[in-house]
């Protein structure tokens, strides 16, 4: 899940100014020491793998873990534990030669067989893992997540210690890219019996076998360290000695820090987006990720199509991306512009229609008109929800542009913003304890599947449990046809079906700017996945 971004008030810009030139032309005292001091918008939630569900937890589980592949600069897949691929004709069978000198933090070497537990793990229901859908089409691993086989029958073998097997039920065409996402990397075993419940909660309850260790995480503190792992195989790639975490969730704080050189790198509020734009180490980071409402079902409000629709009329997402501030952008569809291409064109373009349009359009008019259609339907003039967000500044500041448009435009309908901690708002998605929430999604790879899974229905993140039957068997065609034009345009009809019902409410796409040190090099950013690579990642002297 995705933060906001809060505004920095112009007065307290206007203090600082001044003194930005000077700050931006100092190296921190980080620089000729390989440290950099990084920081985060949210709390870290877990080391575990198979229980991760956020976006700060995956990057420091791609730093501090590898699998198969680690992907590079635009998601470039490239060999990390694997040495050598090979593949059958049909595309079913993946064998993987395993380098032989990568081993764990704790001593024990990495093997084919780590994987094989790994993956078992964390399909199995008692794991009860959020991304235990991502699986699907690996041999058996539907009916195990459906506690219909045993584990044991997932397509995964080791042949011996270093090679290991995976037979797929159908052909995948992003399958490497899905190699390189943390929950298929491997597990230790003997780590996990040795922690049991407390294994991943903190540093010390973890191993690690990727370029860095985690180190002084306790479970609940807002700041940490990645450590180079002495024991990787690659080390003497890894030029960073030492990466300063913490968690700041107020950009005003944060870019102060930038200026005093105890940051390198500072997400960057509204105002200051403008007023720096043009200074050195301004970037701009772009997401494959959109924000949007989940409507919970469970309330018969959200059952009402012209209700969901009404809502979705109601709202300016331009207004509503400036607001939130940054770089961000509104959008028209559920999957985000610009991360996958379809014969030289962008995917979305393939599912714009004029009803689709028409639908993701701010029309206060129609809004209205399908308002009253809900109201007969429903028998009320007047309905109450509760928009459940994160409690950081920029979340409150999306809830209350929400409320605001939604109640001027939707006379009757009452809007109360419940904002709470990260954790807890996630604990109530889980367990469909809301009636809206405001939430996002970052793809956890380059192909509009990642968020498509997402609103079939049985899918472990459809906390608001819309069901279509025609869109499950849009997104099921496009699991089992070989044909790649054949199978982008069976995802853009479900995701057609998704719009028209309004199934989510899609927002905006996040684009964060950021100031990050000019020596401060070779960090590999992609918006997909694991936002950062550390691995290359070195301060110029």
């Amino acid at each position: 899940m995705k933060k906001w971004k809060k505004y920095l008030s112009a007065s307290l810009l206007t203090a600082v100014s001044a003194a930005t030139l000077a700050a931006c032309s100092k190296s921190s005292s980080s620089g000729t020491k390989q440290t950099l001091n990084w920081m985060t918008k949210s709390e870290l939630q877990t080391l575990d793998l198979s229980k991760v569900t956020d976006a700060t937890s995956l990057d420091q589980i791609n730093n501090s873990m590898e699998g198969l592949y680690r992907l590079g600069k635009n998601s470039k897949v490239e060999n990390a534990l694997a040495t050598r691929t090979e593949v059958s004709k049909d595309g079913k069978v993946w064998h993987f030669t395993l380098r032989k000198n990568a081993k764990w933090s704790n001593g024990d070497p990495v093997t084919a067989k780590d994987f094989v537990y790994s993956w078992r793990r964390t399909v199995d229901p008692k794991t009860a893992s959020q991304y235990a859908y991502l699986f699907s089409g690996v041999k058996n691993a539907d009916d195990v997540v459906a506690g219909k086989k045993k584990v044991e029958s997932l397509g995964v073998k080791a042949d011996d210690n270093q090679h290991l097997t995976v037979t797929l039920d159908r052909r995948i065409p992003y399958f490497k890219l899905l190699m390189g996402f943390g929950v298929f990397f491997p597990q230790n075993e003997h780590a996990v019996e040795k922690y049991g419940k407390n294994y991943g909660t903190s540093s010390k309850t973890m191993v690690y076998n990727g370029p860095f260790v985690s180190k002084g995480w306790t479970g609940s503190n807002l700041a940490w360290k990645l450590v180079k792992n002495k024991d990787y195989w690659d080390k003497s790639k890894v030029k960073l000695s030492k990466i300063n975490y913490s968690v700041q969730k107020t950009p005003s704080t944060d870019y102060n820090l930038y200026q005093a050189g105890k940051l390198d790198a500072a997400l960057l509020a509204p105002q200051a987006t403008k007023q720096l734009k043009n200074q050195a180490g301004y970037t701009i980071r772009p997401a494959s990720s959109t924000q949007y409402l989940q409507l919970n079902e469970k309330n018969k409000l959200f059952q009402n199509t012209d209700f969901r629709r009404a809502l979705s009329l109601s709202v300016n997402r331009k207004a509503l991306a400036s607001a939130v501030g940054g770089a961000n952008k509104p959008v028209t569809t559920f999957s985000p512009n610009s991360m996958t291409e379809v014969n030289g064109k962008d995917y979305t373009n393939l599912v714009k229609t004029a009803e689709t349009d028409k639908l993701m359009t701010y029309n206060p008019t129609l809004a209205k008109s399908y308002w009253k259609k809900a109201q007969k339907a429903l028998g009320k003039s007047k309905v109450n929800f509760t928009l459940l967000t994160y409690d950081d500044d920029d979340a409150k500041k999306a809830g209350e542009y929400l409320q605001s448009t939604i109640e001027s435009n939707l006379k009757g309908v009452n809007v109360r913003v419940n904002n709470l901690p990260k954790k807890t708002v996630l604990v109530r998605g889980q367990n469909g304890n809301f009636d809206a929430l405001l939430m996002g999604w970052q793809a956890d790879f380059t192909d509009p599947i990642s968020f498509l899974d997402l609103n079939t229905s049985n899918a472990s993140y459809n906390w608001g449990k819309w069901a279509n039957k025609e869109y499950d068997k849009y997104v099921a065609a496009s699991k089992t046809t070989a044909n790649e034009n054949a199978r982008f345009e069976d995802l853009a009809k479900a995701e057609r079906v998704l719009l028209t019902e309004q199934g989510v409410v899609p927002l905006y796409q996040p684009a964060e700017a950021w100031m990050i040190r000019p020596t401060v090099k070779d960090v590999v950013y992609n918006g997909a996945g694991a936002n950062y690579n550390f691995k290359y990642a070195y301060v110029e002297k």
